[in-house]
């Protein structure tokens, strides 16, 4: 199914625009098993045992790669992170079959590198979308945007406080670089159909004049920054939805704030109660 359909079908399906970011902290985990493996296994078949039962269904998922690879170490022939990653996709595809899954892997290189980014990310992982870094080029683009069917999100205007260091340049015609870099997401979408913008939640004002050119164009948004970085699920909506933005081909982004809001461990003994809290006021907050 090409991406935009599959956003709009789970949109449809689940009644929101949430996307749950998967962005596990070893210490974190509410379930301490002694290994990486067997603490983010059971932690996370809780998690999703727990939404499956009472219906708290997100739009999309997003496994953050770095957080799992972290994990891992090659030299000393351990892959817990990798294994995890697999096992919690698995789960995922289980009691969510329906739902995207985003791998945030931020890649973006030469293209026969990308090429092979691209292969990790859309065989090796299944994913049924990346994000990409656009610095490269388009070249280093291609390679993602050329796949069938699969979703590509370009980082646009990101929500981390440096991102103005770069996105908020000046160009000679009196543009700020984001609105370059917008421009150039409308063409590649133009052309292959299914790609989006990371635009962050943490500038609104940004993120008015971004999604205004956008509106028009049928470019799917991933919006992060919701929760812990400070923005409002809400307030990106009212803004979507005075300028009359498509809802179902946006996902807003919590992660932590979803599968651990105590940031470190240990975990509080509610924590399931506290999680299906949150989801479910997210989800409230963010729903169609």
């Amino acid at each position: 199914m090409e991406y935009k359909n599959l956003l709009k079908e789970s949109a449809g399906a689940s009644g929101n625009v949430v996307c749950m970011g998967l962005d596990p902290i070893a210490g974190a985990l509410p379930i301490q098993r002694g290994e990486f493996f067997a603490s983010a296994l059971e932690s996370f078949t809780l998690l999703f045992n727990m939404m499956d039962r009472q219906g708290l269904i997100p739009a999309a998922f997003k496994p953050n790669l770095g957080y799992w690879h972290a994990i891992d170490r090659p030299f000393e022939r351990e892959r817990e992170g990798s294994d995890a990653l697999l096992e919690v996709l698995d789960l995922v595809r289980s009691h969510f079959p329906t739902t995207p899954i985003i791998l945030d892997s931020k890649r973006g290189d030469i293209a026969t590198s990308s090429h092979n980014y691209a292969v990790e990310a859309f065989e090796g992982w299944a994913a049924d979308a990346v994000t990409v870094a656009p610095y490269m080029g388009s070249d280093s683009v291609q390679p993602f945007t050329d796949w069938d069917g699969k979703g590509v999100y370009v980082l646009n205007r990101t929500s981390n406080p440096g991102g103005k260091d770069l996105q908020n340049l000046i160009l000679a015609d009196g543009r700020p670089l984001y609105m370059e870099v917008a421009r150039q997401i409308v063409a590649y979408n133009a052309k292959r159909g299914n790609v989006g913008a990371v635009v962050g939640a943490t500038n609104l004002q940004e993120l008015k004049e971004i999604v205004t050119y956008y509106r028009d164009e049928s470019v799917p948004l991933l919006i992060p920054g919701v929760g812990s970085q400070g923005g409002s699920a809400s307030d990106v909506l009212a803004i979507l939805s005075e300028i009359g933005y498509p809802l179902e081909l946006v996902r807003i982004n919590s992660s932590s704030g979803l599968t651990h809001p105590w940031k470190k461990g240990p975990a509080p003994k509610d924590w399931l109660g506290i999680c299906e809290a949150n989801l479910t006021a997210l989800i409230e907050e963010a729903s169609l």
